[in-house]
């Protein structure tokens, strides 16, 4: 049981994903400090608060902290543009280059046209109903 558990955390997929889960961690900690330390400092800026991240508003005893969920959600919007563009969008080019070159196999079966049974792509009798086919 402790072989396969060996094997299993030494695939490459299991490693290149605890190498992607760190650098993900590490990069949402760059943008996180961007977004508070650049980001939120120029629209509190535009707003003339000091402190756009503490920012907030009162109802019926309830704090709602809207400057620190704006900052969450540019930070969102930051890590998401940079994954698509970064990622994504060079992954998707990718495959389209790489299915463009792949070249169609011919299909082994095809549908009996008055059964729709699957029979082989030569055969010019259906097995199932005996009736010829193209």
């Amino acid at each position: 049981m402790l072989q396969d558990f060996k094997k299993f955390v030494l695939r490459g997929n299991v490693v290149d994903l605890a190498v992607a889960v760190v650098i993900g961690a590490a990069f949402t900690a760059i943008i996180t400090a961007l977004v508070k330390d650049f980001i939120t400092p120029l629209i509190g800026a535009l707003y003339k608060s000091s402190s756009f991240q503490n920012d907030y508003f009162m109802v019926h005893g309830s704090k709602f902290m809207y400057g620190d969920f704006a900052n969450a959600l540019v930070s969102f919007l930051l890590i998401a543009a940079v994954v698509f563009f970064l990622v994504v969008t060079p992954i998707n080019k990718l495959q389209a280059r790489v299915a463009r070159n792949k070249t169609t196999e011919d299909p082994t079966e095809k549908k009996c046209p008055y059964c729709l049974s699957k029979i082989p792509a030569k055969a010019t009798r259906c097995a199932f109903c005996t009736s010829k086919v193209k």
